[in-house]
């Protein structure tokens, strides 16, 4: 099943992707994963707003293929565009390995704190990842994945467990942030809280976040409320990555595949340049380690 997923999402050319520019070094450390994926042709009509024209050139332009390149895949810093090749790309997502890739094996972790305001949170400096997502999404358990520890995020079946901005130190050097889950309106009365004055707070002032890993349940119809999450983190510059969760279910009738395609469909027109994406499962572990290499370029880079 994971296989047929990972081949069916590598054909999604969805929204417009990739971050803001960054600067390159020369400096940067090689990467130590090395990937393949099925043959990947750059697409000529399936990026967003690419004319029918261009796409029935006789000889595309290397610039042409480049700007393509640009808008299916998330191409990280220190990668020329126009030399994307088919082993650079990570698995079941649009993620390119750069440059900055290296170390992305998780050693050791451990609880610093919780918070409950933002400007109680750790003051080191260390780079940090934020975990966000509706609740029930499978933010702990997806925590639990990527450490390989189940005690260390707190899982429930009752959504909405975590009220507090959560910081767990991996390898003493980068923190793996777990937020509140939005959306759940049964929590009691003592824990109710204003979402958007309490983690909207963090994001816009906290200075050492790399990124948030916006999480997606794949294994259910486009939410409005993910939508909605994810055009304000986009309108407010605040760099994310979509990871699909539940890659292993299939509720509805609907293949996560399916369900995936109609949210990128509908992020494109929200989103100039689409944010890197990966599908993910906690039962199978499904995109782990992809998903850490990644996270491991963009806090190399960060770190420059």
């Amino acid at each position: 099943m994971a296989i047929i997923l990972r081949n069916r999402l590598l054909t999604l050319y969805s929204t417009s992707l990739l971050q803001p520019s960054l600067r390159p070094s020369p400096n940067a450390p090689p990467s130590s994963l090395s990937v393949k994926t099925p043959p990947f042709s750059p697409p000529t009509r399936h990026g967003p707003r690419f004319h029918a024209s261009a796409s029935r050139a006789a000889s595309p332009t290397a610039s042409d293929s480049a700007r393509v390149v640009r808008k299916v895949f998330f191409v990280p810093p220190g990668v020329d565009p126009a030399e994307v090749s088919e082993d650079m790309v990570l698995p079941g997502s649009n993620i390119v390995v750069g440059p900055y890739a290296g170390h992305a094996q998780i050693k050791e972790v451990e609880f610093v704190k919780s918070s409950g305001r933002a400007k109680d949170c750790p003051k080191d400096g260390r780079p940090e990842f934020a975990i966000l997502g509706r609740s029930n999404v499978g933010k702990s358990s997806l925590i639990n994945a990527l450490v390989r520890k189940k005690e260390v995020a707190l899982t429930s079946k009752k959504p909405g467990k975590t009220q507090l901005i959560n910081h767990f130190l991996v390898n003493k050097s980068w923190y793996i942030v777990d937020l509140p889950g939005y959306g759940f309106a049964k929590a009691p009365g003592s824990v109710r809280m204003d979402w958007s004055a309490f983690t909207k707070g963090y994001f816009l002032n906290r200075d050492t976040l790399v990124a948030v890993l916006l999480l997606i349940d794949a294994s259910v119809p486009l939410q409005k409320i993910d939508l909605d999450c994810a055009n304000w983190l986009g309108r407010n510059n605040i760099p994310l990555t979509f990871v699909f969760t539940k890659c292993d279910k299939m509720k509805g009738g609907k293949r996560p595949d399916e369900n995936i395609r109609s949210f990128q469909e509908v992020i494109r027109e929200n989103y100039r340049e689409h944010p890197a994406w990966i599908m993910t499962s906690s039962v199978t572990g499904l995109g782990r380690d992809e998903l850490l290499l990644h996270m491991s370029q963009l806090r190399n880079y960060w770190d420059q």
